[in-house]
């Protein structure tokens, strides 16, 4: 069967080098795409066409939600939950969840390659888009879509909530190793770092993540020995991305944010943050909206702040804590 054409040409050629054509099979459901943002209508739905759709067939609906409770207490018609800290993982080991432990999420959640995913979730998709990578980590990509704008704009919209788990016949999915041409790895940051690669880095965390005046956001557990970011990188915070109402901006004034940060698709990019789930949201932006060839770290900063030997940039001049 011919393989579908994924309208993010960076991302289509990197899943190409390592997924089987017969994971990338053309999908049922098709979301009508405007000839202006044909790449933006791939990977987005709207509130209105999901509200519209809630009973087709070939569709599934997942909520990936950041603070614990948000699917119990009223979830879009239909939707399952996923817990991305237990689901999308391998809960021993620091990893994605591996091939049979995904293939039995995909079945348990009804999930087959034919069928169009809509992945949603609180805090302005953060977490929903983390599934978008994993998911397409394991072929599924072109069939995979982020609802725009989450749950914070159908609440704000007072689109119909529910608060039964849905039952769905359980899928027959199969699953061959993950892809690892959208992951990139301690060593491929490391080796930007000491431009022994011309790839550039994002990282988005906060300003003051980014300078090292901070380890970790308010609130969060510090995972790291050293504040600061990786040579070489810059930083552009995965927010600015999205609209007051939760929705992703234009691929104008996308382009434009990050053409301010040198970021222009013209070279390989890695996405980084502090454990890898912020920067999955800004990795989905870049590669599926603007078609930029696009790896996410998530090792991260978790990973790279606890190095031994490595190099580090501390614009704050803060050690251990203290100046």
């Amino acid at each position: 069967m011919p393989r579908t054409t994924i309208p993010s040409l960076g991302l289509a050629a990197l899943i190409a080098l390592t997924v089987p054509v017969a994971a990338q099979e053309p999908v049922a459901i098709r979301v009508a795409a405007e000839a202006k943002e044909p790449a933006r209508e791939s990977a987005l739905v709207s509130t209105e066409w999901l509200e519209k759709n809630l009973d087709a067939q070939r569709l599934r609906i997942v909520e990936v939600s950041v603070e614990p409770g948000q699917y119990e207490r009223g979830h879009i018609p239909g939707a399952q939950n996923v817990a991305w800290h237990s689901d999308l993982v391998e809960t021993v080991t620091r990893d994605i969840a591996g091939p049979e432990k995904f293939a039995a999420l995909l079945r348990r959640l009804g999930i087959d390659r034919d069928t169009t995913v809509v992945l949603y979730g609180d805090n302005n998709n953060w977490f929903a888009a983390w599934g978008a990578w994993v998911l397409a980590q394991y072929g599924l990509v072109d069939n995979v879509k982020l609802l725009d704008g989450g749950r914070k704009k159908w609440e704000a919209e007072k689109r119909p909530l529910d608060t039964r788990t849905p039952e769905v016949a359980a899928s027959t999915f199969q699953a061959a190793p993950a892809s690892p041409a959208l992951r990139a790895r301690f060593a491929d940051v490391l080796a930007v770092a000491r431009r022994e690669r011309d790839e550039q880095i994002l990282d988005i965390r906060s300003p003051d993540e980014f300078s090292g005046k901070v380890i970790a956001p308010a609130g969060v557990q510090e995972l790291a020995i050293r504040a600061g970011h990786i040579p070489g990188s810059v930083n552009v915070p995965w927010a600015k991305a999205v609209n007051p109402d939760g929705t992703i901006k234009s691929t104008a004034e996308l382009k434009a944010l990050y053409a301010a940060a040198g970021i222009d698709g013209s070279k390989p990019i890695i996405t980084s943050c502090r454990i890898g789930e912020r920067s999955s949201h800004s990795w989905f932006v870049l590669s599926r909206i603007l078609g930029y060839p696009v790896r996410n770290y998530d090792g991260s900063w978790t990973e790279y702040g606890n190095a031994v030997g490595v190099p580090v940039v501390n614009l704050a001049g803060t050690v251990w804590g203290g100046k």
